[in-house]
């Protein structure tokens, strides 16, 4: 039976690097040694915004220095200027529509290839800005994407023979609000569309802790939510869902980037608060 133990990074935008960061660096506040357990497990699965703090955490900068990073004055982040409720109701209209997930999924794609953008190489100088290392960790990090064509979810891994940067970006292309990524000769989005959390790259594990920058109650377009697809894993697992405060801190666009901050510190705090029963759920 194996005995390999993930941390899963749930999707968030924005708010979730942010909320992400900071509750790991709250963690280590209360417990070094829990958190550097976190940092240390087997298995590292990212979607979106856990794609990054993933991608993150495997990279030579410590907890600290990623906080610091995080709230610090100056940021490569840019406003997509995005109208959040409008896309959400182009996507709500693409899933209305009858037909498998996969079909769903490529009437999304269709969206992010269709609705103007900023351009591919100005996306990806954010995302090169985001991760301290361009290469692939030599921990097992596994990194979701959606095929835009196929509407199949495909996971990167330093195996894939793809670039760190790229297979971030694609994780974070959120249809609608930023280009979907060229890799080869397919185009990628964002792997939260279809969940935020995606435990079944996880199956071989054991134990999971997650993180997710949502509320426990938090609705999901294409299943009963992201609670129940963590009920349903087969690992033993400890779930941090963002609490009242976190919540607040991130605003109402979570792709704004000025929730970096509040929620980074918002899960700070919270990070503390959970620690004790982290740790004993490690034990």
């Amino acid at each position: 039976m194996t005995t390999k133990r993930a941390l899963i990074l749930a999707g968030g935008g924005i708010a979730g690097i942010g909320w992400e960061t900071g509750v790991l660096r709250g963690i280590a506040d209360e417990s070094p040694d829990t958190a550097r357990a976190l940092l240390n497990s087997d298995v590292l699965v990212g979607t979106s915004a856990g794609s990054t703090v993933a991608a993150q955490i495997s990279s030579s900068l410590s907890l600290e220095e990623l906080f610091e990073r995080q709230t610090g004055d100056t940021s490569s982040e840019i406003d997509s200027g995005v109208d959040i409720e409008a896309i959400s109701a182009l996507f709500l209209t693409a899933m209305a529509q009858p037909g498998e997930l996969t079909e769903k999924l490529r009437r999304i794609g269709a969206i992010a290839l269709d609705t103007p953008t900023v351009g591919e190489p100005i996306r990806r100088r954010v995302i090169e800005a985001r991760l301290p290392d361009h290469h692939w960790p030599a921990q097992d990090l596994r990194i979701t994407a959606i095929d835009t064509a196929t509407g199949e979810l495909v996971v990167f891994d330093s195996s894939s023979g793809v670039e760190l940067v790229d297979a971030v970006a694609a994780s974070c292309a959120v249809p609608g609000t930023w280009p979907p990524v060229t890799i080869g000769d397919r185009r990628y989005m964002d792997g939260g569309v279809s969940s935020s959390v995606h435990t079944g790259v996880a199956a071989d594990c054991a134990t999971a802790v997650i993180l997710v920058p949502a509320s426990e109650s938090a609705p999901s377009p294409f299943s009963s939510g992201t609670a129940a697809e963590i009920a349903a894993f087969g690992a033993r697992t400890f779930t941090v869902f963002a609490d009242d405060a976190s919540l607040a801190a991130f605003g109402p666009n979570p792709l704004d980037p000025r929730c970096r901050i509040p929620s980074a510190l918002a899960g700070r705090e919270q990070g503390r608060r959970v620690a004790a029963a982290v740790t004993e759920f490690l034990a």
